[in-house]
Formats: structure tokens, sequence, C-alpha cells
């Protein structure tokens, strides 16, 4: 890690808890969109990724330590992680839908087509490859394979119908006993989902819901998203899984299912989610708005174009070139095909770069800083929108001019 004390401490529950310091989802950029980096680059590169607390002081979601847990198995085991669990989870389950890589999908073959709004039309996508980070979120399933797995998770780590175990029910209560704290929103964003206390497990989310105690996890990837609830005291699971991107809406019905159960009256969650999404869309519009009428529209760059194009080096990413193509700035980072896009000038030394898989929605502000000698000293980026997913990671990069790229990069 980036701090000796912090590599000296670290612990394997440390990789679980999102604590280590690391910022929101720090270094996603290594594998998200996907790249060609290899899990042995992507850990080595952990040491440059400066912290934003410190360690075990904040709850921050991250992806990278999983993968980096993920590669215990194979160190203890001897055998790669995705055959693993093979072995342990699948086979026991009888998860005969499950495996651990997009690239096993089957052309035609039984599975969701994923679906991502592209300027403002639903439109199907490929499925994303993020086997390069497998263990932080590579697992695709099915319902029914679902439902053996949330049975062996109420039932105490039981095989269902049998009298074999997965794990331990003392293990079965330590990976639902919290771990790290999370912060409550006050007031949430709707007033059914107050809750006095939050908190983070070993890979589950724990809160409470109408009184009862809620063990869960959500995932994404592009044009999918999915939601696993459970209600231990009551031995109710829900397992939500959805081919587009309307998070809202798939925790709306998780609530429903919940609510139908717990005997807790009628209640409008798709109609509420719906409405929290129009808010978060409105606000995020007025932000985008907001912006670009504070911006001082005849500001000029204070450089010819030519001068920001170059090779630039960030510490932990690598290597990103701006190029000048037909009189236009272009940003291509160097591992990751996806982001390439074109540069359009913003205000002063600042440019929107305007990726051109518009699946993306993830456009980013690049500003370069000037040397004393008139010359470009250094560029960051962030985001445009406030809505952008926190895996692009773009304020986490700075990036410096180099002469050449360096070799191997």
């Amino acid at each position: 890690m980036y701090d000796p004390y912090v590599t000296h401490e670290m612990t394997i529950r440390d990789l679980l808890t999102h604590r280590s310091g690391m910022g929101l989802g720090e270094g996603d950029l290594l594998f998200f969109p996907p790249s060609d980096y290899t899990r042995a680059q992507i850990i080595q590169k952990l040491r440059y990724m400066k912290p934003a607390s410190s360690f075990r002081s904040k709850y921050a979601y991250d992806n990278l330590l999983y993968m980096v847990a993920g590669e215990i198995v194979p160190a203890v085991t001897g055998k790669p992680w995705s055959d693993t669990i093979r072995e342990r989870i699948f086979k026991p389950l009888g998860m005969t839908d499950s495996n651990t890589s997009v690239a096993e999908f089957i052309p035609g073959g039984n599975f969701a087509t994923p679906h991502a709004l592209v300027e403002g039309k639903l439109t199907p996508i490929p499925p994303t490859h993020v086997d390069n980070i497998a263990p932080a979120g590579a697992i695709n399933s099915s319902v029914s394979d679902m439902a053996q797995w949330i049975t062996a998770q109420l039932g105490g780590g039981v095989i269902g119908g049998t009298t074999q175990r997965l794990f331990s029910e003392a293990r079965n209560r330590e990976m639902w006993s919290p771990q790290t704290i999370v912060p409550v929103s006050d007031p949430p964003p709707l007033a059914s989902l107050r809750t006095n206390f939050a908190a983070y497990g070993l890979g589950w989310g724990l809160r409470e819901y109408r009184g009862r105690k809620y063990v869960g996890h959500t995932g994404g990837l592009p044009g999918y998203v999915s939601e696993v609830a459970l209600i231990p005291e009551m031995k109710l699971g829900v397992v939500v899984l959805t081919n587009q991107e309307a998070t809202g809406l798939f925790h709306s019905i998780t609530l429903h299912v919940l609510d139908r159960y717990m005997g807790a009256g009628e209640y409008d969650w798709v109609r509420a989610g719906v409405e929290l999404t129009d808010k978060q869309k409105a606000d995020a519009a007025e932000t985008e708005r907001k912006q670009a009428a504070a911006r001082p529209a005849d500001s000029k760059p204070a450089l010819p174009l030519e001068k920001y194009a170059g090779a630039y080096l960030d510490a932990w990413y690598g290597a990103i070139d701006i190029v000048l193509q037909e009189g236009k700035l272009v940003m291509r980072f160097s591992h990751t095909p996806a982001l390439t896009g074109d540069l359009e000038h913003w205000q002063y030394d600042t440019f929107k770069v305007r990726w051109r898989d518009r699946s993306l929605a993830a456009d980013a502000f690049v500003t370069f800083s000037l040397n004393a000698e008139g010359g470009i000293k250094e560029a960051t980026m962030k985001p445009v929108s406030p809505l952008t997913d926190f895996s692009y990671d773009f304020q986490d990069l700075t990036l410096v001019p180099v002469a050449k790229k360096p070799p191997g990069d």
C-alpha cells in the first residue's frame, strides 16, 4: 500500500471491510471500463494510490481489495479462484446456471442481454468482461441458483435438503456482524428507509428495516444491476436481477416484496423510486446548468492546442495520450480502449472530454496547470455529472507530461 504502516498492518479482514483508507472506488479505472491490465499488475499499482483517509477510520467502498482477497484463494489452495468457487460453492449448492466469466456465455444462450441508456435511448450493449478483477464481481447467476445461495445463508450454512454445511453457524454470525461503521443519511432519501444503524460486515451490508435486521448487497455492471436482501429473523430472502441500470427501481421491487411478507401495508415503492430517480436527475441537470451558466463563454486556452497534446503519465494508471487530430484534441487511455474521447474547450485551460462510447455516461473535465515557463505542469480530471458512477474515479488521477511513453507501459 502507499503507506508502509498500512502495508504492515493489513489483514485479510481489512481486505473485506472497506476501511483501508483508499477513497471511494479508487483505482477502479484500472479495470473499468474493461482494461488489459492483469490482476498482478493491478495489485502492484496499489502502492501508488494515495489514501483518502487514515487506516481503519472510515468506510469507503472499494473493489480492488476484494480482488486481492480473491488471490488468497490460489495462494492457499493451489487452484484458481474460479475453480474453487465452482467446486466449493456452485457444485455443493447445485448452482448449475452460474459461472465466473461472461466469456462462458454461449452466443444465443439463455442469458439476459444488458441494456443501458445511450443518449436517452434504452440500448442493448455487450456484456462487460471484468475477468481481471473477477473476485470483486464477475459471478453470473440465475434466480433459481441464487435461491440456493440465500437458502444456505438463512440456514446458517446448511446446504438445503441435506445435513452438510457450506460454512459453520459461527462463521455465518461473523459475516453478519458489523466490522465497519457506515454513515447514516439523515434524513434518508425516503422516510420509510430510516435506520438507527448501518454497517458493513464480511461481504454484507447491514442495517435495519421496519425494526428487523436487514442483510444485503447490491451489484452492478454496465447494463445489469442486482440486489440480494435477507431478513434473517423471518428466514426471508429476496433476489432481484435486472438487465438494465434502473437502480432505484430494483430496490423498489425488493422493498415491495419485504413489505408484503411483513404485513406492512401498501406503499407504492415503484412510484417512490421513480420520483427519487427523477429528482436525482433533475438535481444533476441543475448542477450542470449552473456550471454552464457560470462559465465565461469568451475565454480561451492559454496555449495553442498543439501544446496540450503529448504523452502523460499517472502514477497508478499509467500512460494516457492526448493527440491533435484534424485540429481537435483527442484523449486516449492506453490500457482502456473505451476511454477514447474528444476534448472540447470549456473555459480557460479546462476542457470537457466526451467519450466516443456514449453508453459510458461519464464525461469529465480535464484541467491543465501551467508551469513558470508557460508549459504544461500537470492535468487533473473530475466527472462532469454528479450522477457519474463512482468507479470512474477520474478525480484520483494526476497526469504529468512525459517526453515519451515508458518502456512496456
